[in-house]
């Protein structure tokens, strides 16, 4: 059977099967929401299921055409979403889960409440694409826009939380990964989703729309991959690529049940210690612990950060992440999550404060009006930094260090004023997601980061994952979920000129969104008037 035979009898499956998904209503319509929501969260990380990307998007697309009503394509978007959140992050309930005689009772709330509230943002897509009423290219070409649209606004508005983009499907593929160099992680998800929907094409009137629905889809996927590849070909060679810097990155796997406890904390500085002091074939340059790798704080005793040092190999430098508190008459005023730079002879050199916190983890949003406390160890909300900041060390390149999830925001990871970093750090602490697709999901988002700046990123996790990645998002080295170890490896070189992303943002994405959208409102205005001249 050729090629072509084959994409004709799909073509013919599509149109048979697209009216009957298109008619479905009641409780048939929310199964096969939720359904269609689950199998986009498979493409994600780790499971990467991509031949449901298509699937899931056409889905959806043929339910809310469909609808009968404003309020029915509203439900329909809302089951989807709350099937996508659901599926793609139960792993919120392991956070609440290592502390469980506290916060175990919340785990269905929590992982079913935040889902809910997040599905709105596909509610509310799917209420605006039944208004426009398009179909054809149109209907795709609107789809796509408001998902960008709707991806755009759920990673800024309140705190803001960019996860699982549409765009991660295909992080399995560096090749597909390089379009986010020219147009970011948003610009991304709107060009990939308007591939996925294009299936949809199929349910259109006249025969080659039919006929170029399953084409169109493979060709505009193929002209992706065939880009990156190209930008990949004329990548440097990893073996060549390295600057004279030495990183060690120690992952000591301790679980966050014991994290926090008092009598563990000697156990915790010794893994630390143990595996910092583990023999290396070349010269260290830098000790990476992860995020709060020191459960206590280190810069009020002198004598606390001299410890460390000695025990860093000779000349280096150690980076390593710890609360930091400020007093008032010897009572905690505020605190920080932070990352602490030692030098070799022991002294305190650089610092930097968290800025972008998790709600409820390191802080609670309208604490008098929940009443709720955060699910961190202490009472006290840890305070905002000042922003994304450039830190110099002596002998190492500038760097803009991250921590947790602070990696996941496309717009907000290097300081807009200052030097430039040559490199991103992302200190992470994943044991909060236990053996779950989590860990895998951040790693994801945080790797698409260094291929919008133009720099490597050295992600060092204290469960796991932690990964050296180039500038090109190619991994150099891994250390895996749930394993203790070092990686020893050279910090690869940043591009000598930055990628247009890196240049000017998310400007490119405004481009293409105010393009998409606006050719899909003229088509509106223009079947609108049709219909009205036909009335008269």
């Amino acid at each position: 059977m050729t090629l072509v035979s084959t994409l004709d009898r799909a073509s013919h499956w599509l149109t048979a099967f697209a009216p009957k998904v298109a008619a479905l209503r009641g409780w048939r319509r929310i199964i096969v929401a939720l359904l269609l929501g689950v199998s986009l969260a498979a493409t994600m990380p780790p499971v990467h299921a991509l031949p449901l990307f298509p699937v899931a998007l056409t889905g959806l697309l043929w339910l809310i055409g469909g609808s009968r009503s404003l309020f029915s394509a509203f439900a329909t978007g809302w089951w989807f979403g709350l099937g996508f959140f659901i599926a793609g992050l139960y792993w919120i309930g392991f956070a609440l889960m290592t502390d469980p005689e506290r916060y175990g009772w919340l785990v269905v709330p929590a992982v079913v409440g935040v889902s809910a509230g997040l599905a709105l943002f596909f509610a509310i897509s799917a209420l605006i694409l039944r208004i426009l009423r398009l179909e054809g290219i149109w209907g795709v070409l609107a789809f796509a826009s408001v998902w960008g649209a709707q991806e755009w606004i759920r990673g800024h508005i309140l705190s803001g939380f960019p996860w699982n983009l549409a765009g991660s499907a295909f992080s399995l593929s560096v090749a597909m990964n390089q379009l986010v160099a020219l147009i970011g992680a948003y610009g991304a998800s709107l060009v990939l989703v308007f591939a996925g929907a294009l299936p949809a094409l199929a349910s259109s009137s006249g025969p080659w729309s039919r006929r170029l629905a399953l084409p169109s889809m493979i060709v505009l996927l193929f002209v992706v991959w065939l880009g990156g590849t190209i930008r990949l070909a004329g990548a440097p060679d990893p073996a060549t690529d390295d600057t004279n810097v030495m990183l060690r990155l120690v992952q000591p796997n301790i679980s966050q049940q014991e994290k926090w406890r008092g009598d563990a904390r000697g156990e915790i500085v010794a893994r630390h210690l143990d595996l910092t002091k583990a023999p290396s074939a070349t010269p260290i340059s830098l000790v990476i612990w992860p995020e709060a790798a020191m459960p206590f704080v280190l810069d009020e005793d002198p004598a606390v950060p001299r410890y460390l040092a000695e025990s860093v190999p000779a000349g280096a430098l150690l980076l390593t992440g710890a609360p930091r508190r400020e007093l008032d008459d010897g009572d905690v005023r505020r605190a920080w999550n932070s990352v602490h730079a030692i030098s070799a002879d022991g002294r305190m050199i650089a610092r930097y404060d968290k800025h972008h916190l998790v709600p409820f983890g390191e802080y609670v949003p309208l604490r008098k009006l929940f009443g709720f406390e955060k699910i961190t160890a202490g009472s006290l909300d840890f305070s905002e930094g000042p922003g994304p900041a450039t830190m110099s060390l002596p002998g190492i390149p500038p760097l803009s260090p991250l921590i947790c999830y602070e990696g996941i925001f496309p717009d907000g990871v290097i300081a807009r004023d200052g030097p430039r970093p040559e490199w991103l750090l992302n200190m992470t602490n994943d044991g909060w997601f236990g053996i779950s697709s989590g860990p895998y999901q951040h790693l994801a988002s945080a790797r698409l980061r260094a291929i919008e700046q133009g720099v490597p990123m050295v992600r060092v996790a204290n469960t796991g994952i932690s990964v050296v990645v180039d500038s090109f998002g190619r991994e150099r080295a891994r250390l895996g979920l749930d394993r203790s170890g070092v990686i020893d490896q050279p910090l690869p070189n940043a591009l000598a000129s930055p990628p247009p992303y890196a240049v000017v943002g998310d400007w490119p994405f405004y481009g293409l969104l105010i393009a998409a959208f606006g050719a899909a409102l003229r088509k509106c205005w223009q079947v609108m008037r049709r219909e009205r001249s036909k009335r008269t």
